[in-house]
């Protein structure tokens, strides 16, 4: 029996083998129902995917980097993840890095066995000089793919700290990381095509690893995105209205402390709301892992600013 006959992923959905007999909106409708299911497969790996939030903003604290590594659809989620990171956190772009085998060109084409080289995947993560302060997440569907396998040998050699992220287990991926998360959304629609509710599953699993990072690391305030330095007008405008509603400023208070903490929001956002100057302000900041709310709640005692 084939390795493929064992992998969830490629087993045949009983549900949908007469998906070809259906109009339009029979395939629509059976889609819809059988993604239903990926919230929860991703759910029931909440513990793990929370893990490798706190081990990625433990990284970022450190100066470290998260790297992502795959190939094909999976290589594509790791590069758009990381690609969003910089205009949605203000981040620099290599604080998180995406990795695909066959590199730019597969982001928009199919590179022929680009993902059977485990020693190019090696090779990847050498040339990032990868080391213990980063964090390396392993995303392959199959939990086979040789490239991934490849990187996150390299990784583990060097230090860093691997996740694989797969929607089988147990899985080749699963047995070569230090966490292991196995989205276990069941057989496709359409029987291996993977780009389905696995990469429903897999983005959903990316944009949490990130966004809770970068939540614990202080870039936002509430539900709110203030780690940002306003280097143009729009950016300008909403500075000003963030530090009018959540520190309760006018718009001229607003400009001055802008003006005072060199533009940064979060620096004047702790300088108001704690009653302190910019380099006071900044000093809380670092001493409280970037987070605005625990700064001013050091300073201040109150419960919440």
């Amino acid at each position: 029996m084939a390795l493929e006959d064992h992998l969830l992923t490629e087993a045949r959905n009983p549900r949908s083998t007469a998906i070809d007999a259906l109009g339009a909106l029979g395939i629509v409708e059976l889609m819809n129902a059988e993604d239903a299911g990926v919230v929860e497969a991703v759910r029931a790996e909440a513990a793990n995917v929370a893990r490798a939030v706190e081990w990625t903003a433990e990284r970022f604290r450190r100066g470290g980097r998260l790297i992502y590594v795959g190939a094909g659809t999976s290589g594509r989620l790791g590069v758009l993840d990381a690609s969003e990171c910089p205009p949605t956190f203000s981040t620099p772009p290599e604080m998180v890095v995406g990795l695909i085998a066959g590199g730019a060109t597969a982001l928009t084409r199919s590179v022929e066995g680009a993902e059977d080289h485990p020693e190019d995947g090696a090779a990847a993560i050498a040339d990032l000089n990868v080391t213990d302060r980063d964090i390396v997440v392993g995303i392959a569907t199959s939990g086979r793919t040789p490239y991934v396998l490849g990187a996150v040998r390299e990784a583990r050699k060097r230090g860093a700290a691997t996740v694989g992220v797969a929607c089988n287990r147990p899985s080749l991926l699963g047995a070569e990381v230090d966490l292991d998360v196995a989205l276990l959304v069941g057989p496709e629609v359409v029987s291996g095509s993977t780009r389905l509710k696995a990469g429903t599953a897999t983005k959903m699993a990316l944009n949490m690893i990130t966004t809770g990072a970068m939540v614990l690391i202080g870039k936002t305030l509430g539900n709110r995105m203030i780690d940002f330095t306003p280097v143009n007008e729009k950016l300008r405008i909403r500075a000003r209205r963030m530090l009018r509603e959540l520190a309760e400023v006018d718009d001229d208070r607003a400009v001055e402390l802008l003006a005072a903490c060199g533009g940064r929001l979060k620096v004047a956002l702790v300088a108001e709301l704690a009653g302190v100057g910019p380099a006071e302000a900044e000093a809380l900041l670092e001493a409280h892992g970037g987070q605005v709310r625990r700064a001013v709640e050091a300073k201040t005692g109150a419960s919440r600013p």
